[in-house]
């Protein structure tokens, strides 16, 4: 995949600086809806997802106030808590009587055979469309392959809106805390805090190790984190570039080009040939490429630096000589990042080295 992370910040309608709010201001936007030939028992309503136990979100409550920084200036409404039942929704229950029967008029276009009939056991709980296992399971073509056949089919999608500009990424304390509370249970610790001593880079590759793994396994950190990298190299590489006194020039290149040409000349170079530039018009586009290589080699992880990289390493071979390769391991080492990554995981570590048969002791 190549992408980058942009944060909006989502619309939020109320901000609440007393929690937990009335139980009548719930009910405003959330309700629970029974369908079916009888009211919902005592039993139904501990299936539901929305009990409430006032013990627990009194103790989570005090120790958000107590410990995040983002809850200093919420106050606790013990009336509000007390107007909760526990066990029970915290929204009102509406009771709407049917035969249990689906309606042969105007039928859903998901209702399949088998899925209203429960003889024993849980109520299942029907997902249509793609659930995590789904996407994990299946290639980025067949992802977007399902995609084209649901828009094709006439199908919807849900917007979500956001604010009109995007957070900033450089010099934003708070965004990462808002953007992964769980990661940062106290709301601090954010990169690039003002209060921090260490470099950014230097912050993430110390989350990365922490004891407990949690910023090395989440699916989503890793990629936000280097992808953020990449968006400030390629920024400072860009203003760098157009500081130089040459610049002027490069402007001239980049409008002087005939896109349909430089199009073909990359797709020739993509496609493994090897192109020796003899027209004025083709050197001018090799010059363009160059500029732009220029600002794309000082990213890390892009095609150019991995080029320059490639390059780098080829030039060392032909002026020392092929490289020896030692492999020591060293029980002792334990900040090693591959000690820290194993430890806990009860992963028993057996390397099989190949060995020829001569050079067996």
């Amino acid at each position: 995949m190549k992408a980058h992370v942009v944060a909006f910040e989502s619309p939020v309608h109320k901000v609440h600086d007393v929690l937990p709010p009335p139980r009548e201001e719930i009910d405003n936007v959330l309700a629970v809806l029974f369908t079916g030939p009888c009211r919902p028992t005592a039993e139904d309503m501990r299936r539901l997802p929305l009990l409430i136990r006032c013990n627990a979100v009194k103790k989570a409550l005090e120790w958000l106030k107590l410990n995040h920084v983002g809850y200093r200036d919420v106050s606790i409404s013990y009336t509000n808590l007390n107007g909760y039942i526990d066990n029970e929704p915290p929204v009102s229950i509406i009771y709407r009587e049917s035969d249990g029967v689906p309606s042969t008029v105007t039928p859903s276009i998901f209702n399949g055979p088998g899925e209203n009939e429960v003889v024993s056991g849980d109520c299942p709980f029907i997902v249509h469309g793609l659930v995590g296992e789904d996407i994990d399971n299946r290639t980025a073509e067949q992802l977007k392959g399902i995609a084209f056949q649901h828009w094709n089919t006439g199908g919807k999608a849900l917007c979500v809106g956001h604010s009109s500009s995007p957070r900033n990424s450089f010099h934003d304390a708070s965004l990462y805390p808002q953007m992964f509370p769980w990661l940062f249970p106290y709301g601090l610790g954010g990169i690039g805090s003002a209060t921090s001593s260490l470099f950014i880079k230097k912050h993430k590759r110390n989350l990365l190790m922490y004891h407990d793994k949690r910023f090395q396994m989440d699916t989503a950190f890793p990629f936000v984190a280097f992808s953020h990298d990449q968006v400030k190299a390629a920024t400072t590489s860009s203003f760098l570039a157009a500081e130089k006194l040459t610049f002027g020039y490069v402007s001239q290149r980049l409008m002087s080009v005939d896109q349909k040409m430089l199009t073909n000349l990359a797709k020739r170079l993509a496609d493994g040939e090897i192109v020796i530039p003899d027209t004025e018009s083709e050197k001018l586009y090799y010059q363009v490429i160059k500029d732009i290589d220029s600002v794309a080699g000082r990213v890390d992880g892009s095609i150019i630096s991995k080029k320059y990289m490639n390059n780098e390493i080829w030039s060392l071979v032909a002026c020392k000589g092929a490289p020896s390769w030692y492999i020591t391991l060293s029980l002792a080492d334990i900040w090693h990042p591959l000690c820290l990554y194993y430890a806990s995981s009860d992963v028993e570590y057996k390397p099989e080295i190949p060995v020829a048969p001569d050079e067996v002791f």
